[in-house]
């Protein structure tokens, strides 16, 4: 995947992780919960991705 790509569907994991979080915080699914906190530290290390392709280039 090139710098783009990565940098947007770490975005959209990110946003989907919180909103996934909010919603199992508030209906008291811890299990959804976590599974958004794990899905915006996944978005947050495709962005970072995204971020050092833009640095070194797409062929890494």
């Amino acid at each position: 995947m090139g710098e783009l790509t990565d940098k947007i569907k770490g975005a959209v994991d990110e946003t989907v992780g919180k909103a996934k979080q909010a919603i199992g915080g508030h209906q008291g699914d811890a299990e959804l919960h976590n599974e958004g906190l794990a899905q915006e530290g996944k978005g947050k290390v495709e962005k970072l991705v995204g971020k050092v392709k833009g640095a070194l280039g797409d062929d890494i």
